[in-house]
């Protein structure tokens, strides 16, 4: 079976599924795809210590966590296939490693998780597992993602699910603000030199760096996408798929592999 790429991907709010173009990118890059046995998603909207896995069984709910959004965006379904022996291999995976996990049979996918998958697998027959954030520590994550590289040569589809800039406070106007476009430039740089160091100090290396990610959640996503790529030596391959703006924050997208 050939290895399946890690992603990083912006994911957007629900209102993502009636942009004009965004859809229409996720869905394209999908297809140039290979078909997943399985999709691991990690979403900047699911932190919990220790490791947590979302239900392994199938009809449990999404979880609707946004508030103040017309009903319509509440009554979007997505029910792909639970994936309880790719959460088996993660078990395997992370405690042979001594990491704990645990499991959280009720937990549905957030829309970090949904909103992309909806576009990019519309038919909902992929299984989809996901794992919460243990932390933000950006040196842990990529190693929980060098932990669960194996799975790419099973066939599953790591998805690390965030937002290249994410400042909601600090967005004044209809514009794109500086502080995004110079982090969501600073970003692609570091990720074509392959400069992992800067990339793991990014609060204290990029311009505007903490008015880009004030709180880290969003940006924390890629570093299990860069731990995944990294122990298959594929940090050199990263290209951005998808790159502009969405309400003036960065939703550039990376493929590794």
């Amino acid at each position: 079976m050939a290895r399946m790429p890690a992603l990083y991907l912006s994911h957007g709010a629900p209102p993502l599924a009636d942009d004009a173009l965004w859809p229409g990118q996720l869905a394209a890059w999908s297809a140039e795809l290979p078909r997943p046995t399985a999709i691991l998603m990690v979403s900047a909207h699911w932190e919990e210590a220790p490791l947590a896995l979302s239900a392994t069984e199938d009809g449990v709910p999404l979880v609707y966590d946004f508030w103040g959004f017309p009903e319509h965006y509440y009554q979007v379904r997505y029910d792909a296939p639970a994936a309880p022996g790719l959460a088996e291999s993660v078990r395997k995976l992370l405690r042979a490693a001594g990491r704990p996990v645990q499991d959280v049979p009720d937990r549905g996918l957030d829309h970090g998780a949904y909103v992309p998958l909806v576009e990019m697998f519309p038919g909902a027959d992929v299984p989809v597992l996901q794992v919460s954030l243990p932390t933000l520590d950006p040196q842990e994550l990529m190693e929980i993602g060098r932990r669960l590289a194996p799975l790419r040569d099973e066939g599953v589809l790591i998805v690390g699910s965030g937002f290249f800039t994410h400042n909601l406070a600090a967005l004044r106007s209809a514009g794109v603000p500086g502080w995004s476009t110079e982090f969501d430039a600073w970003g692609r740089e570091a990720l074509e030199r392959v400069d992992v160091d800067a990339l793991l100090d990014f609060e204290h290396r990029a311009p505007a760096g903490r008015l880009a990610h004030p709180r880290t959640e969003h940006f924390a996503p890629l570093f299990v996408t860069l731990g995944a790529a990294d122990a298959a030596g594929e940090l050199g391959t990263a290209k951005s798929v998808i790159d502009g703006f969405w309400m003036g924050l960065a939703k550039r997208s990376v493929q590794f592999g």
